[in-house]
């Protein structure tokens, strides 16, 4: 694996990313309060809580929750989300989420690491249909926000720190929403985003548009041996030369240092984006090259 400045560049985007996101000093420091300006109308495809006392913007699973209770179409929301999905795809997923982040440091921690099951990433779907439009149109509440282990850790621990007037309204549902965050937390030391991957409507919303987007990743099939360290580096755990376009990928580009085999490119590009097949029946004829190290 060829050594590059992308991956720190990267890490420097997302923590500025999550910094800028959540930079209301005021929120945190004086008479602790949300941000309520003008700020709040920008919609970004990240988790980032509404709730939170240093957000500026809003959350578009939040928002979209809160039209679906008023039992209005979201049409700006979803508009934006489908123009940034046709054009980067999970791009932000993988390079300005700041729960994306989260996960990833939690994961660094030195422990035995774990797989994640394959059927388990369909379950963001359900949660992106069930909980985010269905249930609240139906029982007229943000159903999603009740339980989001974001919420827990932006909103929900911070306000109960900043204002203590609110901790005798700590009931079940407050504790409940403690113990998904624990259990996210547990999980996600030792598999791989396992949030993003399994649990997370944004992703699931933004997934659909990978295989169509501007922006697409490209394997070049006469430099791909196979060697799947691509896979180790990945933060959601995949083959990018399987389908770089997966709905999985993230689009962190922390594959391209192998031998310059994977990079970015558009769906305008005349090169045939490879598929497993391919490699199986024409291997790369490059014998003294065994790994991509």
């Amino acid at each position: 694996m060829k050594k590059t400045k992308l991956p720190i560049i990267r890490w420097i985007i997302l923590a500025i990313s999550a910094l800028l996101i959540n930079s209301y000093i005021s929120g945190w420091l004086y008479k602790p309060h949300l941000y309520t300006g003008k700020l709040k109308a920008i919609i970004l495809p990240v988790l980032n809580c509404y709730a939170c006392p240093g957000a500026f913007p809003s959350c578009p699973i939040g928002t979209i929750q809160h039209f679906m209770v008023i039992k209005f179409v979201p049409l700006l929301t979803l508009g934006i989300l489908i123009i940034l999905g046709a054009l980067v795809g999970r791009l932000f997923c993988g390079w300005a989420c700041p729960f994306g982040l989260f996960q990833e440091l939690l994961h660094k921690i030195p422990t035995p690491k774990l797989s994640m099951p394959r059927w388990m990433r369909f379950g963001k779907y359900l949660f992106l249909i069930i909980t985010v439009f269905v249930v609240p149109y139906i029982i007229t509440d943000t159903f999603f926000c009740k339980l989001c282990p974001q919420g827990a850790l932006e909103g929900g621990i911070p306000q109960m720190l900043l204002k203590p007037e609110l901790r005798h309204l700590a009931g079940w549902l407050y504790w409940t929403k403690i113990a998904i965050l624990t259990i996210t937390i547990f999980l996600v030391i030792f598999i791989k985003r396992f949030f993003c991957r399994a649990i997370c409507p944004l992703g699931a919303f933004l997934a659909i548009f990978n295989k169509i987007s501007i922006v697409q990743m490209k394997v070049n099939i006469s430099q791909c041996t196979q060697c799947k360290l691509c896979k180790k580096v990945c933060p959601v755990d995949i083959n990018i030369y399987e389908d770089p376009n997966s709905p999985e990928c993230i689009r962190c580009g922390l594959c391209i240092g192998c031998l310059n085999g994977v990079k970015y490119s558009t769906i305008f590009s005349s090169e045939p984006t490879v598929k497993p097949q391919q490699i199986e029946q024409n291997p790369p004829k490059i014998p003294e090259i065994n790994n991509c190290d």
